[in-house]
């Protein structure tokens, strides 16, 4: 629901904001005491993906010199983000120049490339918010699919509004006025 929290939750574990009271801690350890190492282990895909006039693969390993480009890890980026039919089709490929804000895409492809780029730059927490949101049902269910895929190799904090993005999450947290209200498994938080 709109005004639970999920957007200042989510500042609050990107550690853009402090809280003023209370602490996230991982093996026991502040991750305010080093914050910029926290950060580092975080891959963010927000709904809306920022993306340059430029190439698909330069957008998806946005950051990194073109001669440090890892080919490898790029087209595993795209495989899992289900965007290969999509370069597969475009008469440059990956070399695709996508306009600005990726005006050349449609939203659900402009959103896999950001779900690409977190996966090219291989965090070890991947933070979605609403990431799904903008893809038609059948590419959110292979994106989910990929998603789950990573289940023991990567944490994977889903923020989401339709439960069926969610569906398959090991632990759910419904929010409500910036409350955990309930928590559990799916079907523990969609009972009555």
């Amino acid at each position: 629901r709109s005004g639970a929290g999920k957007t200042t939750l989510v500042d609050v574990i990107l550690g853009l904001l402090i809280p003023q009271s209370g602490d996230i801690q991982v093996d026991g350890v502040s991750v305010y005491s080093d914050i910029r190492a926290w950060q580092n282990l975080i891959g963010y895909v927000p709904q809306s993906i920022f993306l340059m006039d430029d190439t698909i693969e330069r957008n998806i390993a946005f950051g990194v010199p073109d001669a440090h480009i890892d080919a490898e890890r790029l087209q595993t980026a795209i495989e899992t983000a289900q965007l290969l039919e999509l370069t597969e089709q475009l008469p440059e490929g990956i070399h695709t120049v996508i306009g600005e804000r990726g005006v050349r895409l449609s939203g659900g492809q402009r959103q896999r490339i950001g779900i690409a780029r977190a996966l090219y730059h291989e965090r070890e927490i991947l933070v979605l918010d609403e990431a799904t949101a903008a893809l038609d049902n059948e590419t959110e269910r292979l994106v989910s699919k990929a998603i789950q895929s990573l289940g023991g190799i990567k944490t994977v904090i889903i923020i989401a509004h339709r439960l069926s993005t969610i569906e398959h999450c090991d632990c759910i947290y419904q929010l409500e006025k910036g409350r955990i209200v309930k928590s559990g498994s799916y079907q523990e938080v969609v009972s009555v």
